[in-house]
């Protein structure tokens, strides 16, 4: 065990916005239990993989724990197959993270995510009417976990080798690299995954892909589920988009030995989890999704503390501000942070503890969509201040820690802060 401080890390999941049209989130959130800890911080902002890379939460999540994406980030479908207990064989298998969507007769894409309600049951049944199927006339075959309400996990298999290196056919990213951005104002229409490189196995994942697409599409037309959504007024989940295609796990030291620190991480989603379990951290899973904020946050908050008992680093990611800034709903991007301040934070019980607080990625609520803009960061170490009375972007700004130009680089500068 260190003699180190021990070290809440809180991430608020695409709560930071675009300061240079005020107010933000931040700013206009009454939050008294964050500025209570902006009081007797030190802040700056940090790229959470570089200026100007708008990333999705994966990368974003494995940068600022400390590992550059371009040495050690595989893509996030094995990241969201290993969250949902599924480990593919590397090489012959490539997960893509998937949403059940909504087209239309033409194949424009009328909803990416189903209007956000479809339910985690509901999907369970979609998935079960594709899982399983073969393809290219039994040279391959597709596998699909649903996760979370319209979330899913689409394994393409084969006996010969695949790749990876595909396109999305889920317009909201485009790969770039092994990365996926977001993009702002994405077009409609139902794109094929295209090969990425020239290599057979690439060509061969993109015609399996697009094989299930087609069969998928056929199959969910007329399933039983979506035609009780449509007597409901409901947006059928009629086609599944897949995204961020990876064909190895990744293989890194252990979070453990690059730190010399025991880590845990209280996971929310399955991609969290799968971060969790592919750097060998601690995993405190929760299980409360639907239901009041004050029951879903306590529960976060308990996880919390059982794991700040037994481990160095205690990595807490919460969701609510994310989705809010992707609907373009300035109030409740608000009302998520403070839902946060009242429910999680100001029951928070420290004591010795240091806290670390900021985003994965800005989520501006005028952009629906990630940006990438640098994100606020403040550290409640006991030891020195600011004299900020409020933790936003423009105080963060201006704060002693300056800019960190990469996410990964975070950590290791707070650390280097709290060693004794």
């Amino acid at each position: 065990m260190s003699t180190m401080r021990k070290l809440l890390f809180l991430v608020l999941d695409g709560a930071a916005d675009d300061p240079s049209n005020p107010p933000t989130p931040y700013m206009a959130a009454n939050k008294p239990g964050l500025d209570a800890l902006a009081k007797s911080s030190i802040m700056g902002m940090h790229y959470p993989i570089g200026k100007g890379i708008a990333p999705e939460s994966d990368a974003a999540v494995m940068s600022i724990l400390g590992y550059d994406p371009d040495k050690y980030y595989t893509g996030r479908g094995p990241l969201e197959a290993l969250g949902a207990g599924y480990k593919i064989r590397d090489n012959y298998e490539v997960a893509f993270r998937a949403n059940f969507a909504t087209i239309d007769s033409s194949r424009n894409i009328i909803d990416r995510r189903v209007g956000r309600n479809l339910t985690s049951e509901e999907a369970a049944e979609l998935a079960r009417a594709v899982d399983g199927m073969e393809l290219g006339g039994g040279e391959g075959y597709a596998r699909v976990i649903p996760t979370i309400g319209h979330r899913a996990v689409v394994i393409i298999g084969s006996q010969n080798k695949l790749s990876g290196f595909v396109s999305n056919n889920d317009p909201g990213y485009v790969r770039q690299g092994k990365i996926s951005v977001a993009v702002p104002n994405p077009g409609t229409k139902l794109p094929l995954i295209e090969a990425l490189d020239s290599s057979e196995e690439a060509r061969r994942t993109a015609r399996l892909a697009n094989e299930f697409m087609e069969k998928a599409i056929q199959v969910l037309a007329n399933h039983e589920v979506n035609k009780k959504r449509a007597g409901e007024g409901k947006l059928p989940g009629n086609v599944i988009l897949m995204r961020d295609a990876g064909h190895e796990v990744p293989h890194v030291k252990p979070i453990r030995e690059v730190f010399g620190l025991s880590f845990g991480a209280v996971t929310e989603m399955p991609v969290e989890r799968g971060i969790a379990i592919a750097l060998g951290m601690d995993s405190a899973p929760v299980s409360k999704y639907i239901g009041s904020k004050d029951e879903i946050l306590m529960e976060r908050l308990d996880a919390t503390m059982q794991l700040l008992k037994r481990v160095d680093v205690a990595y807490v990611h919460l969701k609510g501000p994310d989705e809010p800034g992707h609907d373009g709903d300035f109030k409740r991007k608000v009302a998520e942070i403070e839902a946060i301040d009242k429910y999680y934070i100001q029951r928070l019980s420290l004591n010795d503890i240091a806290i670390l607080v900021t985003s994965d990625h800005a989520t501006p609520w005028k952009l629906k969509s990630h940006s990438g803009d640098p994100v606020p960061f403040m550290l409640s170490a006991g030891t020195a201040s600011d004299g900020f009375s409020s933790f936003n972007e423009v105080n963060a700004s201006r704060g002693s820690l300056g800019i960190v130009e990469h996410g990964w680089l975070l950590l290791p500068l707070v650390l280097k802060r709290l060693s004794p």
